[in-house]
């Protein structure tokens, strides 16, 4: 198992593995997919951890756990560290890389996919700067077109 830096929300039967540097909105998109489901806008959104998670391969999928100390804490930016209801395992069926200097507005076959304790998962890059929301809201609720 690997602990990394990162967020994980479980939407509907897999989870969005969150990964980014420091302060560049891994919290505030978990929370946001949360509040979407409570809203109605994402049929379903819960915590799986926020700050940091522990990774592990298993059968050829990647799981994600929250990282004991921090189980069911999430940092709301304004407000402080919060308690939400957690999940205590997933599976990892998308990565978003916030920030990422190679995001594009079409990307490449090569970048839409990435490596997490090697396994390879769908993966949505978001620019530096960039509202991650619109994208990723668009990645779940949208098939791939095959073009």
């Amino acid at each position: 198992m690997t602990t990394i830096h990162a967020s994980a929300v479980l939407t509907g039967a897999r989870a969005v593995l969150i990964r980014g540097p420091s302060g560049s909105g891994k919290s505030s998109l978990a929370y946001a997919l949360i509040r979407a489901a409570q809203s109605g806008a994402l049929p379903f959104a819960r915590l799986v951890g926020d700050d940091r998670v522990h990774l592990e391969a298993a059968h050829g999928r990647a799981l994600v756990r929250p990282a004991e100390a921090l189980q069911g804490l999430i940092e709301i930016r304004g407000v402080g560290i919060r308690r939400l209801p957690y999940e205590s395992m997933a599976l990892v069926g998308l990565v978003v890389d916030l920030a990422a200097t190679d995001a594009t507005r079409l990307p490449a076959h090569e970048s839409a996919a990435t490596d997490v304790a090697g396994i390879t998962l769908p993966r949505l890059a978001v620019a530096p700067g960039a509202d991650p929301y619109p994208p990723l809201y668009a990645a779940l609720r949208t098939e791939d077109s095959g073009a």
